[in-house]
């Protein structure tokens, strides 16, 4: 990846440091409910997708860590893991064209179990410093779309009031990060800030210019 993405990683991180501070907020309110431990790799075998400015980020960091065979190994397991995201998600869009309700479809989909190819065998992230956003938020009480979500291991409960982080607004703040990376670039493509990425296809993907829909004419 040639691009000179700097300024925009920065900004992500300072969006980070923020999400960081709500989960360390919450865990010293909250120290009995939020479960958080070592090795407790619940939340490395939940599906969720990437805005493009964290998929960008999370490459651009693995290409820095990694190397020889400690790479190729990871990004075997990635493409494994993409694999079967991509079976899973084609046999769900074809569920919702038989006329089965999209709703459903997703709550079914949430619940479905894939491990994280940056889960290593002692269950530790090997990119744990720089992990996503949903990874970091995960033990403490979310909502989406008004609707709100605890982790299953916590010892929070369903219908109690608790601080919750908006995770639409921490969204809409990610896509607009993505959406001035885009017109940094000056990309062709100018709705791909609207992609949403697999942390296996973030690993898979070679995020070249050409990718990008970078523009050579000025």
């Amino acid at each position: 990846m040639a691009l000179d993405l700097k300024k925009h990683f920065i900004q992500y991180e300072a969006l980070v440091q923020v999400v960081d501070g709500v989960f360390d907020r919450v865990k010293q309110e909250y120290p009995k409910e939020v479960f958080c431990r070592e090795k407790c790799s619940d939340c490395c075998y939940a599906i969720f997708d990437m805005p493009l400015i964290e998929a960008l980020y999370l490459k651009a960091k693995f290409l820095e860590t990694f190397s020889g065979k400690a790479k190729n190994d990871i990004l075997e397991k990635a493409d494994t893991t993409d694999r079967a995201l991509v079976k899973l998600k084609r046999e769900a869009y074809k569920k919702v064209q038989a006329g089965a309700d999209q709703l459903e479809i997703v709550g079914r989909m949430s619940q479905e179990r894939v491990r994280c190819p940056l889960l290593g065998s002692d269950d530790l992230c090997v990119l744990y410093e720089f992990r996503p956003i949903t990874c970091r938020i995960y033990g403490i009480p979310t909502s989406t779309a008004g609707a709100s979500h605890i982790c299953g291991r916590t010892n929070f409960i369903q219908g109690n009031a608790y601080p919750t982080l908006n995770m639409d607004k921490l969204y809409t703040q990610l896509q607009l990060l993505s959406a001035q990376l885009i017109k940094d670039i000056n990309s062709s493509n100018i709705k791909m800030h609207e992609m949403l990425i697999p942390v296996s296809m973030a690993l898979v993907t070679d995020f070249n210019e050409e990718y990008l829909g970078v523009r050579q004419d000025g």
